[in-house]
């Protein structure tokens, strides 16, 4: 069976093309037959194109107007050209999208209907970033390979059974019965770093205490038990939680409050503040890359010093609210960009919970682990850093779906 993954965001698309046997799928990944990244920032009105195959890596600048033209460009490399692997397009069994926001509404993911494309695309609302450009996906797929079967796997998804007590604000009652709830995000990754971690541990997801820490330009926590989320950082939208690249996170509400009293503020700019202007880049003034503010730091920057101190208080502070909402913990797990490259990041968030038993081996957690345990054999908690594999995660939901109907 052939799988096509499109993870489409709203600066980039990631898009890859697995060849599986038709039996149970493992949980860590074969290497993709093809692979294929557009970046939509590099130049205004001009996307690059990097497409990738085990024999030939090409790369491509395509002036575009609209986008779908050049996910269409890039999609027809698969079957043509000198990245070719498969003879005709209709040798796709299936294409599943990574979805960020699924509400309410979807707990699972999902065969694409009429229906489901109509829902997504109202979700906008609560995603204006990432909904538009995943629909956009779905639609650019529709019309390059007809009615070839198209799942969608929701970023909310895993978090969806979380307890209402963790999934609900204290305001009015109108909230709940309006839909403002914390839904959660990173689903994907939090999901297939737990089987991952269950795996590597050799034990029974469904026994296993875990907290994973997605941490990366966006950042999310997960506090996972019998192999559900139960809590979780981020909201109502990514913004809450962590302090991330260029987001807050979580802030007094009576912040915005003041600023929209007394500073001239309005919702648009508030939003661009909070999403744009915040977080490491924000304090730092340098850059929402943690590798530039490391940089900074040793320089002898302050604010570089500060935004990371703020971190890593933060990060702290949120593991542990997720081993309260666990009472226990078996495993943490380090993730994405930061969490798998950053060793003082991990060393830092683990430093406070040596009285719980937790000891991190700090050769293996220096030697730039990936799919490791890196806590010492006689820690009481293990520390895994794992490599997230979202969209192998998409494709077994997809492989899963399609079996099942």
């Amino acid at each position: 069976m052939k799988i096509l993954v499109l993870n489409a965001g709203s600066s980039s698309q990631k898009s890859c093309l697995y060849d599986i046997a038709d039996e149970t799928l493992p949980i860590h990944p074969p290497d993709p037959i093809w692979q294929g990244t557009i970046d939509w920032t590099h130049q205004t009105g001009v996307a690059e194109v990097v497409v990738e195959t085990a024999k030939e890596t090409v790369e491509q600048k395509i002036p575009f107007e609209d986008r779908s033209t050049v996910v269409e460009s890039m999609l027809a490399t698969v079957w043509s050209g000198p990245t070719q692997v498969i003879e005709n397009p209709s040798e796709i069994d299936a294409v599943g999208h990574r979805v960020v926001h699924g509400g309410q509404n979807y707990h699972d993911s999902v065969r694409i209907t009429p229906e489901v494309k109509e829902t997504i695309a109202q979700l906008a609302e609560l995603a204006p970033v990432h909904n538009p450009a995943n629909l956009q996906g779905i639609e650019a797929t529709e019309a390059i390979l007809g009615d070839v079967p198209q799942v969608a796997v929701f970023d909310t998804a895993f978090h969806a059974q979380m307890p209402n007590a963790a999934a609900t604000y204290p305001g009015t009652y109108e909230w709940v019965e309006k839909g403002l709830r914390r839904y959660g995000f990173h689903g994907t990754s939090h999901q297939y770093c737990a089987e991952r971690a269950a795996e590597l541990l050799q034990q029974n997801l469904q026994d296993l205490k875990l907290i994973t820490c997605h941490l990366g330009n966006g950042a999310s926590l997960a506090a996972i038990r019998n192999g559900r989320s139960i809590d979780t950082t981020m909201g109502f939208t990514p913004l809450d939680g962590l302090m991330m690249g260029s987001r807050s996170g979580a802030v007094d509400p009576s912040i915005l409050i003041h600023l929209l009293r007394h500073e001239g503020y309005d919702a648009d700019k508030l939003d661009h503040l909070l999403n744009k202007e915040s977080g490491l880049l924000g304090i730092s003034g340098v850059s929402n890359d943690l590798r530039q503010v490391q940089a900074a730091i040793n320089e002898g920057n302050p604010r570089a010093q500060l935004a990371l101190d703020i971190y890593i208080h933060r990060l702290r502070a949120c593991i542990g609210s997720m081993l309260a909402s666990l009472g226990g913990l078996d495993a943490l797990i380090f993730t994405a960009g930061v969490g798998e490259n950053a060793a003082n990041v991990r060393a830092a968030a683990c430093e406070p919970f040596k009285f719980l038993g937790l000891k991190l081996d700090s050769q293996k957690n220096a030697d730039r682990p990936r799919d490791q345990i890196i806590s010492t054999p006689d820690s009481s908690i293990s520390v895994l850093v794992i490599h997230t594999q979202e969209d192998w995660a998409i494709v077994r939901d997809c492989w899963k779906l399609l079996k099942n109907q």
